[in-house]
């Protein structure tokens, strides 16, 4: 075993940025992939002869593999190799999407969904804990931290634009084909910039019974808030399913508190602040996420725009995340997470509650840039800041754990928001309906309530935001230093 090659400023050298690049591109895939199928989905329809129950699974089917999963994932990550999870994850993830783009039935797709998303579920918390346990300095790691949270944010506004102009270009294939060509870089890249620390062979013994109660309530419960809007939250099988899900969950908990070698070591949680970020990361997925689904709703059945103008639409937002991602550290190491954290809820909010006034006769210029670019100033802030803040104090032989549980909570959050934010929508549409009032201006009525009440929810993000730790890189450094990373 060698010493670590790092030196403390390893982002200022050339390996530095070029492994921090590569890590961003892991995100970036991983989170596009959540939207990047969205607007392509009428024309999947119509090419395949899908039904509107099977459609909604070639989104859902990705989701509820990747949360679900995503614990498994960072546990694998930290005990058998953080580089190894990552390239079987990555060869996966590859070899989904080309299924997918070569999908001829609609069986073939969805499995193809599932299996990406079971790809990321394994790349995404190996990347983040290879980002944390490299990047050892302060500022080094706040800076990439702060990287890697604006391309979170960047990924879900570029996914759609990106969905967009493949679909009226070369086709909906290429929203699944363009991951593969990436998915090879990657491949290539890993064994070059990031060192093998397969010395995390598992010691005795893995918590088999924890990851079956885990992963199994994970998957229930997302697939139970997938399914809520259809069934109806009342439904019987609704109501089961989510029973079932939190009994899971809870039997999950106590078995960690009894298992010698648990898939979650519940000490994690006695880090300040980690659970509060987490629970936060949790809201402002809820509230925040959803925006995407219905502005792109909006787009194309209230405006009329195609799939390219609507794919389109989202670049400002791309642009102002990632502008804003790249200043936010600076300000990280003069404020500390928590200011931002609080700041950037309250902006990303108002900015929804804002967009929630679009009118039937909208106008881009008018009613929809205007508050998107506002909103998105919040996100960059907010989504830098809080990744920071939850992976402050994490000791590096955890921090598979600590990107699992962010990411977790992002998916579950979606998952949820976008559930209740779809049966308010529909319920408030349905009302005004009976109402007498015209289709187009019913349909609009549900879109502008979800999007304030999903502003609402962002806004509640801030005071959990109150609670968690204020770091200013100088934790990252102290937890980082328990972390060895083996040259290759």
């Amino acid at each position: 075993m060698r010493a670590p090659t790092e030196s403390p400023s390893f982002l200022r050298t050339r390996r530095g940025k070029l492994t921090l690049a590569l890590l961003c591109l892991v995100a970036f895939l991983d989170f596009a992939d959540a939207s990047i199928v969205n607007v392509a989905l009428p024309t999947i329809q119509h090419e395949l002869g899908l039904s509107v129950s099977t459609l909604q699974w070639v989104t859902s089917g990705y989701l509820l593999t990747y949360g679900g999963l995503m614990l498994l994932g960072g546990r694998l990550a930290d005990l058998l190799g953080r580089r190894r999870v990552l390239i079987v994850g990555t060869l996966l993830v590859g070899i989904a999407s080309a299924t997918g783009g070569l999908a001829e039935t609609s069986g073939v797709l969805i499995g193809a969904r599932f299996a990406q998303g079971v790809g990321a579920a394994l790349m995404l918390p190996a990347a983040l804990s290879i980002l944390t346990t490299s990047f050892r300095e302060g500022s080094d790691r706040t800076t990439a931290l702060s990287m890697w949270g604006g391309t979170a944010g960047l990924a879900s506004a570029a996914g759609v634009f990106l969905g967009g102009v493949l679909t009226q270009g070369p086709g909906w294939r290429w929203v699944f084909y363009v991951n593969t060509p990436v998915s090879v870089l990657v491949l290539i890249a890993v064994p070059l910039l990031v060192p093998d620390d397969r010395r995390n062979e598992i010691r005795g013994g893995f918590d088999v019974f924890g990851t079956a109660l885990a992963t199994s309530g994970l998957m229930l419960l997302v697939y139970g808030l997938v399914k809520a809007p259809e069934l109806g939250w009342g439904d019987t099988r609704t109501v089961l399913q989510l029973g079932v899900a939190v009994a899971l969950l809870i039997g999950f908990v106590l078995n960690e508190q009894r298992t010698g070698d648990p898939l979650v070591p519940l000490s994690i949680f006695r880090i300040k602040g980690l659970a509060a970020a987490n629970l936060t990361h949790l809201t402002l997925a809820a509230g925040m996420l959803a925006m995407f689904f219905f502005v792109t709703l909006y787009m194309q059945e209230v405006l009329g725009y195609g799939e390219f103008e609507a794919g389109v639409a989202y670049l400002p937002i791309s642009l102002t995340v990632g502008a804003v991602a790249g200043v936010t550290s600076k300000f990280i190491a003069k404020t500390g997470t928590r200011p931002l954290i609080v700041g950037g809820s309250v902006v990303s909010g108002i900015g929804l509650i804002w967009l929630s006034r679009i009118p039937t006769d909208g106008s881009y210029l008018v009613d929809l840039l205007p508050a998107m670019v506002f909103m998105s100033i919040g996100m960059g802030v907010v989504f830098v800041a809080n990744t920071t803040a939850a992976n402050a104090g994490v000791p590096g032989e955890q921090a598979g754990l600590a990107a699992a549980l962010l990411n977790t909570g992002q998916q579950i959050g979606g998952a949820l928001g976008l559930a209740v934010l779809t049966a308010i929508a529909t319920s408030h549409t349905t009302s005004r309906l009976a109402a007498g009032h015209a289709p187009i201006d019913a349909m609009n009525s549900g879109f502008q309530l979800a999007l304030l009440v999903g502003g609402v929810i962002t806004v509640c993000a801030a005071g959990i935001g109150l609670w968690t730790a204020n770091s200013r890189g100088e934790d990252a450094k102290r937890a980082a230093s328990s972390a060895e990373i083996v040259a290759a």
